[in-house]
């Protein structure tokens, strides 16, 4: 089988990889993430997956298209709900990674976000399946949650650098501002309230 992987970064990719070639499927690494910001996190993600496929000796791909104003223009109007927003980012990086598939050859695709428990797994494997179909090219699923602890434990002994959001310019301010998680646990309390109630 002629895999292509879409990676969202190196420490994603370790148990997928291993995984799959313990499957005997020999992948071929593609990156692709023009929702990574700033530059400089985007190109630390993008080198340590060319360092992860040097080190595992994978065929790897990249798009090296910083392409942050495209991001914005697509996510701004999809910043209603955080669902909108992931699902335009989800459907951007699966369709241009089966899009390349199709066009270069391969026989199937995967993504390593498939891997992460953060992701709305339900969600990108929807969207897997939608292109699949309409670019003629065979969606690899394999649910690669099941190695998270394993996949961190070889990202450390590989020395890959971890990143502490996913990637977008709106995960990163969830995840560090206190203004904003302090908003949100008030929402949270707030619906509960209301469940509570009805």
């Amino acid at each position: 089988m002629k895999l292509l992987m879409h990676m969202c970064c190196g420490p994603c990719s370790c148990y997928p990889l291993k995984k799959l070639r313990s499957d005997g499927i020999e992948p071929t690494g593609y990156f692709f993430n023009p929702n990574i910001h700033p530059y400089k996190e985007w190109e630390e993600r993008l080198e340590n997956a060319r360092k992860f496929a040097d080190l595992m000796q994978m065929d790897f791909i990249a798009d090296e298209m910083y392409a942050m104003r495209e991001f914005l223009k697509k996510a701004l109007p999809a910043e209603g709900t955080k669902k909108g927003r992931c699902r335009m980012c989800y459907t951007w990086r699966l369709e241009e990674s089966v899009r390349y598939a199709a066009e270069h050859g391969f026989d199937s695709f995967t993504s390593t976000l498939f891997y992460s428990i953060y992701q709305q797994h339900d969600l990108m494997r929807s969207v897997a399946e939608h292109f699949a179909k309409e670019y003629g090219i065979a969606f690899y699923y394999e649910d690669f949650r099941v190695g998270w602890q394993e996949g961190i434990d070889l990202s450390k002994e590989l020395g890959l650098y971890r990143q502490s959001y996913c990637g977008c310019v709106f995960s990163e301010e969830e995840r560090y501002s206190r203004v904003l998680r302090k908003l949100q646990r008030k929402e949270n309390k707030e619906k509960k309230r209301l469940r509570l109630m009805a």
